[in-house]
Protein backbone atom coordinates (compact mmCIF):
# COMPACT_ATOMS: atom_id res chain seq x y z
CA UNK A 1 0.00 0.00 0.00
CA UNK A 2 1.46 3.35 -1.04
CA UNK A 3 0.74 6.13 1.45
CA UNK A 4 0.22 8.57 -1.42
CA UNK A 5 -2.82 6.49 -2.43
CA UNK A 6 -4.34 7.03 1.04
CA UNK A 7 -3.78 10.79 0.68
CA UNK A 8 -5.33 10.73 -2.80
CA UNK A 9 -8.36 8.80 -1.53
CA UNK A 10 -9.13 11.29 1.26
CA UNK A 11 -8.41 14.21 -1.10
CA UNK A 12 -11.19 12.85 -3.31
CA UNK A 13 -13.46 12.72 -0.23
CA UNK A 14 -13.72 8.94 0.00
CA UNK A 15 -13.84 7.22 3.41
CA UNK A 16 -10.69 5.43 4.52
CA UNK A 17 -10.78 1.75 5.50
CA UNK A 18 -9.75 0.42 8.90
CA UNK A 19 -6.62 -1.03 7.29
CA UNK A 20 -5.66 2.29 5.71
CA UNK A 21 -6.08 4.13 9.03
CA UNK A 22 -4.02 1.41 10.75
CA UNK A 23 -1.29 1.85 8.15
CA UNK A 24 -1.38 5.64 8.65
CA UNK A 25 -0.99 5.59 12.45
CA UNK A 26 1.33 2.59 12.76
CA UNK A 27 3.71 3.79 10.05
CA UNK A 28 3.83 7.34 11.40
CA UNK A 29 4.56 6.23 14.98
CA UNK A 30 7.35 4.00 13.63
CA UNK A 31 8.79 6.90 11.53
CA UNK A 32 8.16 5.05 8.29
CA UNK A 33 6.39 7.94 6.57
CA UNK A 34 7.60 11.55 6.41
CA UNK A 35 5.94 14.55 8.02
CA UNK A 36 5.16 16.15 4.67
CA UNK A 37 2.96 13.22 3.60
CA UNK A 38 1.18 13.08 6.96
CA UNK A 39 0.64 16.87 6.74
CA UNK A 40 -1.01 16.38 3.34
CA UNK A 41 -3.37 13.75 4.77
CA UNK A 42 -4.21 15.90 7.78
CA UNK A 43 -5.09 18.82 5.50
CA UNK A 44 -7.30 16.55 3.37
CA UNK A 45 -9.08 15.45 6.57
CA UNK A 46 -9.52 19.11 7.57
CA UNK A 47 -11.16 19.89 4.22
CA UNK A 48 -13.25 16.74 3.77
CA UNK A 49 -13.78 15.46 7.31
CA UNK A 50 -14.29 11.87 8.43
CA UNK A 51 -17.46 9.90 9.03
CA UNK A 52 -18.32 8.35 12.43
CA UNK A 53 -16.76 4.99 11.61
CA UNK A 54 -13.51 6.52 10.32
CA UNK A 55 -13.25 8.73 13.41
CA UNK A 56 -13.80 5.74 15.72
CA UNK A 57 -11.15 3.70 13.88
CA UNK A 58 -8.72 6.64 14.03
CA UNK A 59 -9.29 6.92 17.79
CA UNK A 60 -8.80 3.17 18.21
CA UNK A 61 -5.50 3.16 16.33
CA UNK A 62 -4.24 6.15 18.33
CA UNK A 63 -5.41 4.60 21.61
CA UNK A 64 -3.52 1.35 21.03
CA UNK A 65 -0.37 3.07 19.78
CA UNK A 66 0.85 3.00 23.39
CA UNK A 67 0.00 1.90 26.93
CA UNK A 68 -3.66 1.53 27.98
CA UNK A 69 -4.29 1.66 31.72
CA UNK A 70 -6.14 -1.19 33.42
CA UNK A 71 -8.05 0.08 36.46
CA UNK A 72 -10.11 -3.07 36.95
CA UNK A 73 -8.64 -3.74 40.39
CA UNK A 74 -10.04 -0.43 41.68
CA UNK A 75 -13.37 -1.21 43.31
CA UNK A 76 -16.51 0.39 41.89
CA UNK A 77 -17.21 2.56 38.86
CA UNK A 78 -14.28 4.81 37.93
CA UNK A 79 -15.27 8.25 36.62
CA UNK A 80 -13.32 10.88 34.72
CA UNK A 81 -14.11 14.30 33.31
CA UNK A 82 -12.50 16.39 30.63
CA UNK A 83 -12.82 20.05 29.80
CA UNK A 84 -11.86 21.36 26.39
CA UNK A 85 -10.21 24.22 28.26
CA UNK A 86 -10.88 27.84 29.01
CA UNK A 87 -9.89 30.92 30.96
CA UNK A 88 -10.22 30.46 34.72
CA UNK A 89 -11.12 26.77 34.39
CA UNK A 90 -10.23 25.30 37.76
CA UNK A 91 -13.17 22.88 37.69
CA UNK A 92 -11.29 19.65 38.52
CA UNK A 93 -9.99 21.11 41.79
CA UNK A 94 -13.51 21.61 43.17
CA UNK A 95 -15.60 19.13 41.20
CA UNK A 96 -13.45 16.04 41.79
CA UNK A 97 -13.47 16.34 45.62
CA UNK A 98 -17.23 17.07 45.62
CA UNK A 99 -17.99 13.94 43.61
CA UNK A 100 -15.46 11.81 45.51
CA UNK A 101 -17.08 12.89 48.79
CA UNK A 102 -20.29 11.29 47.50
CA UNK A 103 -18.58 7.92 47.16
CA UNK A 104 -17.48 7.99 43.51
CA UNK A 105 -13.95 6.95 42.46
CA UNK A 106 -12.22 9.73 40.48
CA UNK A 107 -9.17 8.67 38.45
CA UNK A 108 -7.90 11.93 36.94
CA UNK A 109 -4.90 12.29 34.68
CA UNK A 110 -4.29 15.89 33.67
CA UNK A 111 -1.91 17.95 31.60
CA UNK A 112 -0.10 21.25 31.71
CA UNK A 113 -1.27 24.41 30.02
CA UNK A 114 0.11 26.20 26.99
CA UNK A 115 -1.20 29.74 26.63
CA UNK A 116 -3.79 31.54 28.79
CA UNK A 117 -3.35 30.23 32.35
CA UNK A 118 -1.77 26.98 33.48
CA UNK A 119 -3.32 23.54 33.24
CA UNK A 120 -4.62 21.54 36.19
CA UNK A 121 -1.14 20.24 37.02
CA UNK A 122 0.25 23.79 37.12
CA UNK A 123 -2.52 24.79 39.50
CA UNK A 124 -2.01 21.92 41.98
CA UNK A 125 1.75 22.56 41.92
CA UNK A 126 0.96 25.91 43.54
CA UNK A 127 0.56 23.75 46.67
CA UNK A 128 3.97 23.26 48.28
CA UNK A 129 5.27 19.70 47.94
CA UNK A 130 2.38 18.37 45.85
CA UNK A 131 3.57 15.40 43.76
CA UNK A 132 1.98 14.91 40.35
CA UNK A 133 4.06 11.86 39.38
CA UNK A 134 2.94 8.50 40.72
CA UNK A 135 3.54 4.90 39.73
CA UNK A 136 0.52 2.85 38.71
CA UNK A 137 0.28 0.80 41.90
CA UNK A 138 0.35 3.92 44.08
CA UNK A 139 -2.24 5.58 41.83
CA UNK A 140 -4.62 2.64 42.18
CA UNK A 141 -3.99 2.34 45.93
CA UNK A 142 -4.78 6.02 46.49
CA UNK A 143 -8.04 5.83 44.53
CA UNK A 144 -9.06 2.68 46.40
CA UNK A 145 -8.26 4.26 49.77
CA UNK A 146 -9.49 7.86 49.45
CA UNK A 147 -11.39 7.75 46.14
CA UNK A 148 -9.44 10.49 44.36
CA UNK A 149 -6.14 11.21 42.62
CA UNK A 150 -5.03 13.94 40.20
CA UNK A 151 -1.72 13.07 38.52
CA UNK A 152 0.30 13.76 35.40
CA UNK A 153 -0.21 11.66 32.30
CA UNK A 154 2.08 8.71 31.72
CA UNK A 155 4.69 9.26 29.03
CA UNK A 156 3.61 6.02 27.32
CA UNK A 157 -0.02 6.97 26.75
CA UNK A 158 -1.08 7.60 23.13
CA UNK A 159 2.30 8.41 21.52
CA UNK A 160 0.49 8.78 18.17
CA UNK A 161 -1.37 11.81 19.52
CA UNK A 162 1.83 13.47 20.74
CA UNK A 163 3.37 13.18 17.25
CA UNK A 164 0.23 14.17 15.40
CA UNK A 165 -0.58 17.13 17.63
CA UNK A 166 2.91 18.58 17.27
CA UNK A 167 2.50 18.36 13.49
CA UNK A 168 -1.05 19.73 13.47
CA UNK A 169 0.09 22.70 15.54
CA UNK A 170 2.52 23.87 12.82
CA UNK A 171 0.45 22.95 9.75
CA UNK A 172 -2.83 24.79 10.56
CA UNK A 173 -4.69 21.48 10.96
CA UNK A 174 -5.71 21.76 14.62
CA UNK A 175 -9.27 22.93 14.07
CA UNK A 176 -10.85 19.77 12.65
CA UNK A 177 -13.60 18.05 14.60
CA UNK A 178 -12.55 14.43 13.77
CA UNK A 179 -8.93 15.24 14.67
CA UNK A 180 -9.88 17.07 17.89
CA UNK A 181 -12.32 14.33 18.92
CA UNK A 182 -9.90 11.47 18.27
CA UNK A 183 -7.12 13.32 20.09
CA UNK A 184 -9.21 13.95 23.22
CA UNK A 185 -10.95 10.57 23.31
CA UNK A 186 -7.84 8.46 22.67
CA UNK A 187 -6.20 10.03 25.74
CA UNK A 188 -9.32 9.76 27.91
CA UNK A 189 -9.92 6.13 26.93
CA UNK A 190 -6.27 5.27 27.57
CA UNK A 191 -6.69 6.44 31.18
CA UNK A 192 -9.04 3.51 31.84
CA UNK A 193 -12.11 5.13 33.45
CA UNK A 194 -15.55 3.53 33.07
CA UNK A 195 -17.41 6.81 32.49
CA UNK A 196 -16.35 10.14 31.00
CA UNK A 197 -18.03 13.53 31.33
CA UNK A 198 -16.98 16.08 28.71
CA UNK A 199 -17.30 19.82 29.31
CA UNK A 200 -17.20 21.15 25.76
CA UNK A 201 -16.85 24.92 25.73
CA UNK A 202 -17.77 27.42 23.03
CA UNK A 203 -16.92 31.08 22.57
CA UNK A 204 -13.87 33.23 22.05
CA UNK A 205 -11.92 31.58 24.86
CA UNK A 206 -12.54 28.07 23.53
CA UNK A 207 -11.57 25.67 20.71
CA UNK A 208 -15.10 25.85 19.27
CA UNK A 209 -16.30 29.35 18.47
CA UNK A 210 -20.03 28.56 18.24
CA UNK A 211 -22.39 26.44 20.30
CA UNK A 212 -23.31 24.54 17.11
CA UNK A 213 -19.69 23.50 16.55
CA UNK A 214 -19.32 22.61 20.23
CA UNK A 215 -22.40 20.42 20.00
CA UNK A 216 -21.05 18.72 16.87
CA UNK A 217 -17.75 17.99 18.63
CA UNK A 218 -19.58 16.66 21.71
CA UNK A 219 -21.74 14.32 19.63
CA UNK A 220 -18.67 13.06 17.76
CA UNK A 221 -16.93 12.20 21.05
CA UNK A 222 -20.06 10.52 22.44
CA UNK A 223 -20.22 8.44 19.24
CA UNK A 224 -16.61 7.38 19.84
CA UNK A 225 -17.55 6.43 23.40
CA UNK A 226 -20.34 4.17 22.10
CA UNK A 227 -17.84 2.43 19.81
CA UNK A 228 -15.86 1.53 22.95
CA UNK A 229 -18.99 0.73 25.04
CA UNK A 230 -18.27 3.61 27.43
CA UNK A 231 -20.80 5.89 29.13
CA UNK A 232 -19.77 9.27 27.69
CA UNK A 233 -21.92 12.37 28.22
CA UNK A 234 -21.30 16.04 27.51
CA UNK A 235 -22.15 19.52 28.73
CA UNK A 236 -21.98 22.43 26.31
CA UNK A 237 -20.87 25.50 28.27
CA UNK A 238 -20.22 29.16 27.52
CA UNK A 239 -16.61 30.41 27.48
CA UNK A 240 -17.35 33.95 26.29
CA UNK A 241 -16.26 35.18 29.71
CA UNK A 242 -13.89 33.67 32.30
CA UNK A 243 -15.21 30.87 34.51
CA UNK A 244 -15.47 32.17 38.06
CA UNK A 245 -13.50 35.26 39.03
CA UNK A 246 -9.88 34.12 39.41
CA UNK A 247 -7.41 33.76 36.52
CA UNK A 248 -4.01 32.49 37.66
CA UNK A 249 -2.77 29.35 39.34
CA UNK A 250 -2.66 29.89 43.12
CA UNK A 251 -5.58 32.32 42.79
CA UNK A 252 -7.64 29.58 41.14
CA UNK A 253 -6.71 27.10 43.86
CA UNK A 254 -7.97 29.63 46.42
CA UNK A 255 -11.22 29.99 44.49
CA UNK A 256 -11.66 26.22 44.30
CA UNK A 257 -11.14 25.98 48.08
CA UNK A 258 -13.69 28.77 48.63
CA UNK A 259 -16.14 26.88 46.41
CA UNK A 260 -15.70 23.72 48.50
CA UNK A 261 -16.66 25.85 51.51
CA UNK A 262 -19.77 27.12 49.72
CA UNK A 263 -18.24 30.56 49.29
CA UNK A 264 -17.17 30.51 45.63
CA UNK A 265 -18.56 32.42 42.64
CA UNK A 266 -22.11 31.40 41.79
CA UNK A 267 -21.42 30.59 38.13
CA UNK A 268 -18.53 28.29 38.97
CA UNK A 269 -20.42 26.57 41.82
CA UNK A 270 -23.40 25.99 39.52
CA UNK A 271 -21.17 24.42 36.87
CA UNK A 272 -19.69 22.07 39.49
CA UNK A 273 -23.16 21.08 40.72
CA UNK A 274 -24.39 20.40 37.18
CA UNK A 275 -21.29 18.42 36.18
CA UNK A 276 -21.19 16.58 39.50
CA UNK A 277 -24.84 15.58 39.18
CA UNK A 278 -24.18 13.98 35.79
CA UNK A 279 -21.16 12.12 37.19
CA UNK A 280 -23.13 10.79 40.16
CA UNK A 281 -25.81 9.48 37.79
CA UNK A 282 -23.14 7.92 35.56
CA UNK A 283 -21.71 6.18 38.64
CA UNK A 284 -25.19 4.91 39.64
CA UNK A 285 -24.98 6.83 42.94
CA UNK A 286 -28.09 8.90 42.18
CA UNK A 287 -31.20 8.18 40.12
CA UNK A 288 -31.87 11.74 39.01
CA UNK A 289 -30.36 15.21 38.95
CA UNK A 290 -32.32 16.47 41.96
CA UNK A 291 -31.07 13.64 44.19
CA UNK A 292 -27.50 14.08 42.92
CA UNK A 293 -27.54 17.84 43.47
CA UNK A 294 -28.71 17.38 47.07
CA UNK A 295 -25.86 14.91 47.69
CA UNK A 296 -23.28 17.38 46.34
CA UNK A 297 -24.68 20.34 48.28
CA UNK A 298 -24.63 18.23 51.45
CA UNK A 299 -20.97 17.29 50.84
CA UNK A 300 -20.10 20.99 50.59
CA UNK A 301 -22.14 22.07 53.60
CA UNK A 302 -20.92 19.31 55.95
CA UNK A 303 -17.26 19.84 54.99
CA UNK A 304 -16.67 16.39 53.51
CA UNK A 305 -15.90 17.79 50.03
CA UNK A 306 -13.17 20.08 51.40
CA UNK A 307 -11.84 17.21 53.53
CA UNK A 308 -11.57 15.07 50.40
CA UNK A 309 -9.31 17.72 48.83
CA UNK A 310 -7.22 17.78 52.01
CA UNK A 311 -6.97 13.96 51.94
CA UNK A 312 -5.76 14.02 48.32
CA UNK A 313 -3.19 16.76 48.95
CA UNK A 314 -1.86 14.90 51.99
CA UNK A 315 -1.67 11.60 50.07
CA UNK A 316 0.33 13.33 47.33
CA UNK A 317 2.73 14.93 49.84
CA UNK A 318 1.36 18.47 49.54
CA UNK A 319 1.20 20.97 52.40
CA UNK A 320 -2.35 20.61 53.74
CA UNK A 321 -1.96 23.84 55.73
CA UNK A 322 -2.20 25.65 52.41
CA UNK A 323 -5.66 24.13 51.94
CA UNK A 324 -6.73 24.84 55.51
CA UNK A 325 -5.25 28.34 55.33
CA UNK A 326 -5.37 29.47 51.67
CA UNK A 327 -3.71 32.78 52.51
CA UNK A 328 -0.46 30.79 52.80
CA UNK A 329 -0.55 29.83 49.11
CA UNK A 330 1.94 31.74 46.91
CA UNK A 331 1.27 35.48 47.12
CA UNK A 332 2.30 38.18 44.66
CA UNK A 333 4.36 41.14 45.90
CA UNK A 334 1.75 43.69 44.89
CA UNK A 335 -2.01 43.81 44.33
CA UNK A 336 -3.29 46.61 42.08
CA UNK A 337 -6.86 47.87 41.98
CA UNK A 338 -8.18 48.50 38.48
CA UNK A 339 -11.05 50.98 38.62
CA UNK A 340 -13.66 51.51 35.94
CA UNK A 341 -13.33 54.50 33.62
CA UNK A 342 -16.95 54.10 32.58
CA UNK A 343 -20.45 53.74 34.02
CA UNK A 344 -23.03 51.27 32.78
CA UNK A 345 -23.86 47.59 32.55
CA UNK A 346 -21.16 45.09 31.62
CA UNK A 347 -22.19 43.72 28.23
CA UNK A 348 -19.12 41.59 27.51
CA UNK A 349 -15.94 40.50 29.26
CA UNK A 350 -13.56 39.05 26.68
CA UNK A 351 -12.20 35.79 28.09
CA UNK A 352 -9.44 35.36 25.52
CA UNK A 353 -8.11 38.88 26.09
CA UNK A 354 -8.03 38.42 29.85
CA UNK A 355 -6.36 35.02 29.52
CA UNK A 356 -3.66 36.58 27.34
CA UNK A 357 -3.20 39.41 29.84
CA UNK A 358 -2.81 36.92 32.69
CA UNK A 359 -0.25 35.02 30.63
CA UNK A 360 1.73 38.25 30.16
CA UNK A 361 1.95 38.54 33.95
CA UNK A 362 3.47 35.04 34.14
CA UNK A 363 0.33 32.95 34.81
CA UNK A 364 0.63 30.97 31.56
CA UNK A 365 3.14 29.89 28.94
CA UNK A 366 3.77 31.37 25.51
CA UNK A 367 6.17 28.49 24.77
CA UNK A 368 6.65 25.12 26.53
CA UNK A 369 9.88 26.24 28.18
CA UNK A 370 8.33 29.22 30.01
CA UNK A 371 8.24 28.95 33.81
CA UNK A 372 4.88 29.78 35.39
CA UNK A 373 4.68 32.15 38.34
CA UNK A 374 1.96 30.59 40.54
CA UNK A 375 1.26 33.78 42.49
CA UNK A 376 0.25 36.19 39.70
CA UNK A 377 -3.04 36.73 37.94
CA UNK A 378 -6.31 38.62 37.87
CA UNK A 379 -9.36 38.42 40.15
CA UNK A 380 -12.43 39.95 38.54
CA UNK A 381 -14.95 41.91 40.58
CA UNK A 382 -17.40 42.68 37.76
CA UNK A 383 -18.72 40.36 35.04
CA UNK A 384 -21.47 40.36 32.42
CA UNK A 385 -24.77 41.85 33.57
CA UNK A 386 -23.24 43.73 36.53
CA UNK A 387 -23.91 47.44 36.95
CA UNK A 388 -20.71 49.48 37.32
CA UNK A 389 -20.19 53.06 38.46
CA UNK A 390 -17.20 55.08 37.35
CA UNK A 391 -14.45 54.38 39.89
CA UNK A 392 -15.79 50.98 40.93
CA UNK A 393 -13.17 48.24 41.14
CA UNK A 394 -13.29 46.01 38.06
CA UNK A 395 -10.49 43.69 39.15
CA UNK A 396 -7.49 43.12 41.39
CA UNK A 397 -4.25 42.38 39.56
CA UNK A 398 -1.62 40.33 41.42
CA UNK A 399 1.88 41.13 40.10
CA UNK A 400 5.56 40.64 40.92
CA UNK A 401 6.89 43.01 38.24
CA UNK A 402 5.79 46.20 36.56
CA UNK A 403 2.87 45.85 34.18
CA UNK A 404 3.92 45.42 30.53
CA UNK A 405 3.43 48.42 28.21
CA UNK A 406 -0.19 48.93 27.12
CA UNK A 407 -1.34 46.24 29.56
CA UNK A 408 -3.87 48.51 31.28
CA UNK A 409 -5.28 49.78 28.00
CA UNK A 410 -5.69 46.21 26.81
CA UNK A 411 -7.42 45.30 30.06
CA UNK A 412 -9.94 48.13 29.70
CA UNK A 413 -10.53 47.11 26.08
CA UNK A 414 -11.58 43.65 27.28
CA UNK A 415 -14.68 45.17 28.95
CA UNK A 416 -17.65 46.42 26.93
CA UNK A 417 -20.37 48.53 28.59
CA UNK A 418 -23.91 49.49 27.65
CA UNK A 419 -26.41 51.90 29.20
CA UNK A 420 -29.27 49.39 29.24
CA UNK A 421 -29.60 46.42 31.62
CA UNK A 422 -28.05 43.16 30.40
CA UNK A 423 -29.08 39.63 31.33
CA UNK A 424 -26.33 37.35 32.55
CA UNK A 425 -25.27 34.63 30.11
CA UNK A 426 -26.48 31.09 30.72
CA UNK A 427 -23.27 29.26 31.53
CA UNK A 428 -24.56 25.81 30.51
CA UNK A 429 -26.23 25.70 27.12
CA UNK A 430 -27.12 22.03 26.84
CA UNK A 431 -26.44 18.54 28.23
CA UNK A 432 -26.07 15.74 25.68
CA UNK A 433 -26.39 12.15 26.85
CA UNK A 434 -26.61 10.24 23.57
Amino acid sequence: MRFVDIIEKKKENHPLSKGEIHEFITSYVQDKIPDYQVSALLMAICFNGMNEQETAWLTEEMLYSGEVMDLSDIAGIKCDKHSTGGVGDKTSLALAPMVAACGVKIAKMSGRGLGHTGGTLDKVESIKGFQINMDMESFKHQINSIGLAIVGQSGNLVPADKKLYALRDVTATVNSIPLIASSIMSKKLACGADTILLDVKFGEGAFMQTKEDAEKLAKTMISIGKHFHKDVRAMISNMNEPLGNAIGNALEVKEAIATLKGEGPKDFYELCLKAGSIMLMQAKKAENESEARTMLETAVHNGSALQKLIDMVEAQHGDIQMIKHPETLPQAKEILEIKSREEGYVEEVHALSLGTLAMQLGAGRQVKEDIIDPSVGIVLQKKDGDYVKKGDILAYVHINHALPPHWLDDFYASYHFTKTPVEKHDLIYKVIEE
